[in-house]
């Protein structure tokens, strides 16, 4: 049958058909296309979602179970203590308008001027650590330094009153105790077992803020900055972030075992934490505790010499190998040191076995040794090493070990010439300079700032004593034995103001 012969409704029903079969296609494809995309959205998900239920399922990188069992071991420290301060350092601000007004209301009668001191309450913040579980805290000297009445503040909201066992001031270290029984102590570790690169936490109250905990690694041992008020330093220095309040607060290992006592920070400026703090290991902390406990202070030993550590220059200038060691400087008279027969320029190696790797370890050996005891000291003397055998005395607890400040004719064309113009020891000049009656050497008058001796550190006012190791009383002696070295550093014995020290003068250069 041909189209053109179709009726109207013919060719109606025949549109409707063939629309009516492109509508089931069209919708079984986009039925097909809606159910592909379900079902890749699907996979999508569970890829997605699987790996993240798996990590939570393994366990969390933290350290929140070291926390739980350190933090109620850490306490925070008020101490408040009176001071007299002059009313000028006390005005603030405004307070000239204020009286004014409303008049003084400090009750003090002012002085001539009105600069009569005032007293003041000063209140310090700091940190504990709670070292037996029947109330002893272990914290900073220079957290409770002063203070008439110290108050611990519990984690679990407790605040108890402290008294003082025992203080001592060259190794910063107190120990407190309050009256409790149900205290939570930390475990003390052993700091010698620490090394550069151990990751460990800082717990502690900076700036009142409350309880805080940082983490950083150990950065470096035996450290000692020159800051405190002693000789007894072999710091811990941390990376953790350390800041005021810190102070007497917990280094801890990842075992939650305490290596040290968080004790100094090294700013710039006052700005705070730089990521340079220092830690007294935990075994000195021990030593110095159990000190206090047992007897409320503590005995140290001591040779009876100064020492000052052996620089390259002067291990050339004395013909050594390798710089390191102490070198004896002074001998006092009568000591353990001169009964024992030891020398000023002896070269100390070794303490009892232990390496005097530097004057810092070397003192604190000997202190750590018992009074009276005989220690075997080790020497090179002439070339030649010797064991000496020495009966260590006693220390006292003001007597902290002293740090000298290292200075360390004309200048002519004499490549010998050290630049500095000396005179003869007289008796009027050791009077005058403060030396024993029995000194003896050349006084330096006069110092060129651009000579050799400048370089080192010489003086005017210095004496000195030796060169080389041999006694100079003129001037003449002086000239002819720094002659005498022309090709290594010239070693001086110095006395600055009583003070002994052995000084290297490099070589003249071109």
């Amino acid at each position: 049958m041909n189209n053109s012969h179709l009726t109207f409704g013919q060719r109606a029903r025949a549109v409707a058909f063939v629309m009516a079969g492109l509508l089931l296609a069209t919708g079984a494809t986009w039925r097909g296309i809606s159910a592909a995309s379900q079902t890749a959205a699907t996979r999508t998900q569970t890829a997605v979602a699987t790996p993240l239920a798996h990590a939570v399922a393994g366990g969390r990188d933290s350290y929140a179970d070291i926390v739980n069992v350190v933090a109620p071991s850490v306490v925070t420290i008020h101490a408040d203590g009176k001071t007299r301060v002059a009313a000028a350092e006390l005005q603030a601000p405004g307070d000239d308008f204020l009286r004014r007004f409303f008049g003084d209301q400090s009750g003090d009668q002012a002085g001539p001027g009105g600069r009569q001191p005032r007293v003041q309450r000063q209140r310090a913040l700091g940190s504990g650590v709670i070292v037996s579980s029947d109330g002893y805290i272990l914290t900073n000297h220079h957290v409770i330094d002063g203070a008439d009445q110290i108050e611990v503040e519990m984690t679990d909201g407790r605040t108890l009153t402290a008294k003082v066992v025992g203080a001592d001031q060259p190794s910063d270290l107190a120990l407190l105790k309050v009256s409790a029984t149900d205290l939570h102590p930390v475990a003390v570790g052993n700091s010698e077992d620490v090394h550069v690169g151990d990751v460990v936490l800082a717990v502690g109250n900076p700036l009142g803020v409350g309880q805080t905990v940082t983490m950083g690694i150990i950065s470096a041992k035996g450290r000692s900055t020159r800051s405190g008020s002693g000789a007894y330093e072999d710091f811990l220095q941390t990376d953790a972030p350390i800041n005021q309040g810190n102070s007497g607060g917990a280094l801890v290992n990842m075992k939650g075992e305490l290596v040290g006592i968080n004790s100094q920070i090294l700013s710039n400026g006052g700005e705070g934490n730089i990521g340079i703090g220092f830690a007294i290991p935990s075994n000195m902390a021990k030593h110095v505790m159990d000190e206090l406990r047992t007897r409320g202070k503590v005995t140290r030993s001591q040779l009876g010499v100064s020492i000052q550590p052996v620089t390259s220059d002067m291990a050339a200038s004395l013909g050594l190998k390798q710089a390191g060691g102490a070198i004896i400087s002074a001998i006092l008279p009568g000591s353990a040191a001169d009964r024992a027969g030891l020398q000023r320029g002896d070269v100390i190696e070794a303490f009892n076995g232990q390496p005097a790797r530097d004057i810092n370890a070397l003192r604190n050996h000997i202190a750590d040794a018992e009074p009276g005891v005989t220690a075997d000291v080790t020497v090179l003397r002439d070339g030649g090493e010797k064991h000496v055998s020495v009966k260590l005395g006693e220390r006292s607890a003001e007597e902290t070990a002293r740090r000298s400040d290292l200075p360390g004719e004309k200048d002519s064309d004499d490549k010998t010439a050290l630049g500095v113009s000396v005179s003869p020891l007289t008796p009027d000049l050791a009077s005058r300079l403060r030396l024993s009656k029995d000194a003896h050497g050349v006084v330096v008058e006069d110092v060129n700032p651009d000579g050799r001796a400048a370089d080192a550190g010489i003086e005017r006012g210095d004496v000195i004593e030796e060169v080389n190791r041999q006694s100079v009383k003129t001037v003449d002696e002086l000239r002819a034995a720094v002659k005498k070295t022309t090709d290594r550093p010239v070693l001086l014995l110095v006395n600055r103001q009583g003070n002994e020290v052995f000084v290297t003068v490099r070589p003249a250069q071109g």
